[in-house]
């Protein structure tokens, strides 16, 4: 698959070319490729049981208010010069629930004043939007649209570098999931590391 360094599609029966197709369409309708390094779906439809094991790249630095625009501070007041729109809305509604919405006034498209109120000294390097906060439920939900429907019994985990996810229509049988995942894990490192 495009983008990602290694990606494996494993199932008892046919069926993995449409897990191949569905997971491609998946991860890059979620911009999820440049993301997720390695991913490895194992199907079993008998049991029926599907694992995914990924590798995760490190995600993108967390966007500032520096980032967003420069900051003047002078007589009082905070004044932002956006120099990018990408992430005005949500440093606008980060300091609106910081600062209040009566603080914070947008007069044109490219300013933002801060004004009532002490401004913080570091409020250039306030985080405006982490990117790594939203990987893990934008991951996970990705990987329960490529799952099979139905599956309501659900394992999830998430690591720095890496993340899990095993469903079914039947409980889970815990020592031969944990094996699973990590066969595939190791399958995966052997090819990527």
């Amino acid at each position: 698959m495009a983008g990602l360094d290694y990606f494996a599609v494993e199932s008892t029966e046919d069926g993995a070319e449409n897990y191949n197709k569905i997971a491609t369409t998946v991860l890059q309708d979620h911009h999820l490729l440049s993301i997720v390094e390695g991913l490895h779906l194992y199907i079993d439809p008998e049991y029926p049981l599907f694992v995914a094991t990924g590798l995760i790249r490190p995600p993108r630095a967390a966007i500032r208010v520096a980032d967003v625009g420069n900051v003047l501070v002078q007589d009082g007041k905070a004044t932002i010069s956006v120099g990018d729109e990408t992430y005005l809305a949500a440093m606008l509604k980060m300091m609106w629930n910081k600062l209040g919405h009566e603080n914070v006034d947008q007069p044109d498209r490219f300013t933002v004043i801060i004004s009532n109120v002490e401004i913080p000294k570091d409020l250039a390097s306030w985080v405006v939007i982490d990117p790594a906060e939203s990987l893990y439920k934008d991951l996970i939900y990705a990987i329960q649209v490529i799952a099979p429907e139905g599956f309501k019994v659900r394992r999830e985990n998430y690591g720095s570098d890496r993340f899990s996810y095993a469903a079914s229509e039947n409980t889970l049988p815990a020592e031969a999931v944990e094996q699973l995942i990590a066969d595939r894990f190791k399958m995966m490192e052997a090819k990527l590391r």
